[in-house]
């Protein structure tokens, strides 16, 4: 029987087993200080006018820097010509501060002297995209919480800064979340950043934008960047309306009226489905507008839609239009205290008009909604025929001035039989 041999296995010997270029960096030591050093070696011999040539470095550099792991330092320089330590203090290590930084923008701050130091970063950052999430995320937050350790002039050309990136799409405004912070927010510090914030970004975008950035960013409540004695809706809209941002205040006040027209909808329909008394709604109704009052044609027509919601609509459609003129009929007398003055009256014939041209379930039955709608108080003739002369809403509006002419016509007979009376 033959016998295996017991000798160990052969073995690599003298060769070095190369580390990944992963590990090697994550185990290599942090050094921001040098990484400092290395940026301002390079920005040295470079006028900090030239905009263009200061640019052209940096993105040279950054293919022996390592920007990624220092993004935050790289930031920290642009934006106030140091690093930071916990706290917003420079880091004391006898350090002189960068030649080239936002801080060199012209006093009193100018929207277009600040661009050019944003277009700088600008650049940078659609050479190095890996350099964006950190901004965002880190940089101007981190800064933004130390807002109250600037100098005024300092904070201002942070926030201008910021409102520029953000409305270039490079910066979400998710930052600004940090200005919500109590210690900020305390002495209208950071109700007035967001003003300098929302003055640079309004002046390359319109409204619209800002709005759908803020949404994006999770920034739902502007009272939040209030002191808590001033977070009314009355304070923001003149707080911003002051500062010369009357588009921001309308904005907000209208955000807060569909907020709401919701909550009164919702609250209709509730109470309707619980059997409430009509008496007890339009008290309900009236209280809700005591303590958050709404226009009263935004109002009028936010208890339409409640109203009509709360419809339980037959299958068949010849039963719907019967359907709705009963139900009309019954709760005309919720709509009645609210219809105030021929304003109102028209603003509710328009939601009606709206409102059967997108539901054409009862479209045929306009008129007789109106009737409706007339023989209970909520409309007068006068704002029939004001409607149906030039007050109506272009959607659909043939048809429905078509069909309403037979009243019309009555209503304007009965008028001038009144008159002849007279």
């Amino acid at each position: 029987m033959s016998q295996q041999s017991a000798a160990a296995k052969p073995s690599l010997q003298g060769v070095r087993i190369k580390a990944r270029k992963g590990a090697v960096k994550a185990q290599a030591k942090h050094e921001p200080n040098v990484f400092r050093d290395q940026v301002f070696k390079h920005l040295e011999n470079v006028p900090p006018s030239d905009f263009e040539a200061v640019t052209n470095k940096l993105v040279q550099a950054g293919s022996t820097l390592e920007y990624l792991k220092y993004a935050d330092a790289l930031f920290e320089i642009l934006f106030v010509g140091g690093l930071l330590q916990p706290g917003g203090q420079y880091v004391d290590d006898g350090a002189p501060l960068s030649p080239f930084s936002l801080l060199n923008a012209k006093e009193p701050v100018e929207v277009a002297d600040v661009k050019q130091y944003v277009e700088v970063m600008n650049k940078l950052i659609r050479r190095y995209k890996y350099l964006q999430r950190p901004l965002e995320q880190s940089t101007l937050p981190n800064l933004f919480q130390y807002m109250n350790r600037w100098p005024e002039a300092q904070r201002e050309k942070i926030a201008v800064a910021a409102g520029l990136l953000m409305a270039q799409g490079l910066a979400s405004a998710s930052c600004l979340l940090s200005l919500t912070k109590d210690h900020l927010v305390k002495n209208d510090l950071s109700a007035n950043v967001i003003v300098l914030v929302f003055r640079s970004y309004l002046s390359a975008q319109p409204m619209e934008h800002l709005a759908a950035t803020l949404k994006r960013g999770g920034v739902k409540d502007l009272l939040a960047f209030f002191p808590e004695n001033k977070r009314d809706d009355k304070n923001v809209d003149e707080h911003f309306r002051k500062a010369g941002l009357p588009q921001v205040a309308e904005w907000w006040t209208k955000r807060q009226y569909a907020s709401l027209k919701e909550n009164i909808v919702k609250q209709l329909k509730d109470m309707l489905e619980n059997g409430d008394s009509h008496a007890d709604i339009v008290a309900a109704i009236k209280t809700q507008q005591e303590e958050q009052p709404l226009p009263e044609t935004e109002l009028v027509s936010c208890i339409w839609q409640g109203l009509i919601s709360s419809v339980d609509w037959s299958a068949r459609q010849d039963q719907n239009e019967a359907l709705a003129l009963r139900e009309i009929t019954n709760f005309a007398d919720i709509l009645e205290p609210f219809c105030n003055g021929p304003k109102t009256e028209v603003a509710l014939i328009n939601t009606v008009q709206v409102y059967c041209y997108e539901d054409t379930r009862i479209i045929k039955a306009f008129p007789q909604v109106l009737k409706v709608l007339y023989n209970k108080d909520c409309i007068s003739d006068q704002a029939i025929i004001y409607w149906h002369q030039k007050g109506s809403k272009p959607q659909g509006r043939q048809h429905f001035l078509q069909a309403t002419a037979p009243l019309v016509k009555f209503l304007q007979e009965q008028e001038s039989e009144d008159e002849d009376e007279e």
